[in-house]
């Protein structure tokens, strides 16, 4: 069966950097239009720059949205619809993480993540959807994280959220099943992308080399999958070793082995923000 993207409509939301940037590339050369979707619209112009160098008869709109605001995200699918038709692909992007153990966050930052990394996923999917489901044709494929699967310290929020879109992915796939509509997730583990900098990311530490992989190898991960109608990819044999070990390993053991750096973690953050060490 044809692939959704060929010829397609793509919607990609955080399509400015990283994993979207790299998955606008990907199915540039295959669908009719791609639909970019980021808060910051001058890179998403370059972005169009860029596709449309390579590729002059391919239509691309960007949106410089707030995701987050289902008002404007109402008025840009009206005018997606308007101009190209109907999304044949979302590629659910957007999102972002915190670093930090969850009594010491901000309510208001853990709020917007799950306002962008839940909320507006779902209200993305069920727009859209609806009327893939009607055409008998599409896809929704899902940038979920090596941690919808498992679960760590210092990341409480973060995690959480991926395990919504993990859980949700799995539950919508069963649900459209025979509908025609594919239902895909990638779960990588570290993307050498902005990722690190916008969580805030206090310790100073990075991701092993030997882990991380590039953005443009986890679309070509999630752009494999929608042509094959995977449920599920952790892209890096790496990652998927490390992954699937933490999914295997019971879970009290990933508990005792977490303890002392959920510790460490705690006194690291109470000393940059200059408070006192817990005993």
């Amino acid at each position: 069966m044809e692939s959704p993207i060929d010829s397609g409509v793509v919607l990609i939301t955080g399509a400015s950097s990283g994993i979207g940037r790299a998955v606008a590339h990907e199915v540039a050369r295959r669908a009719r239009a791609l639909v970019l979707v980021a808060r910051r619209k001058d890179r998403l112009d370059a972005l169009r720059a860029e596709l449309a160098a390579a590729r002059p008869e391919l239509t691309v709109l960007v949106f410089g949205c707030d995701v987050t605001d289902r008002a404007a995200v109402d008025a840009l699918l009206r005018a997606v619809a308007a101009e190209v038709g109907q999304v044949d692909v979302l590629v659910n992007n957007a999102g972002f993480g915190d670093v930090g153990v969850f009594d010491l966050s901000e309510w208001s930052r853990t709020e917007q993540m799950i306002a962008l990394n839940v909320t507006s996923l779902a209200y993305f999917t069920h727009r859209l959807v609806v009327p893939m489901v009607s055409r008998g044709r599409g896809a929704i494929a899902n940038v979920s994280s090596g941690f919808g699967l498992t679960f760590g310290p210092g990341m409480a929020s973060y995690i959480g959220t991926k395990h919504f879109v993990t859980s949700f992915t799995e539950a919508l796939r069963i649900d459209l099943a025979g509908t025609g509509v594919r239902v895909t997730q990638v779960c990588p583990g570290p993307v050498q992308t902005e990722f690190n900098e916008v969580a805030g990311n206090f310790t100073g530490l990075e991701p092993p080399a030997l882990l991380s992989i590039s953005p443009e190898r986890c679309a070509r991960s999630l752009v494999r999958a929608v042509d094959r109608g995977r449920a599920l990819v952790v892209p890096g044999l790496v990652a998927w070793f490390v992954v699937y070990l933490g999914v295997l390993c019971p879970r009290w053991l990933l508990r005792l082995a977490y303890w002392p750096i959920a510790r460490a973690l705690r006194k690291k953050q109470l000393a940059v923000r200059g408070a006192p060490a817990p005993p």
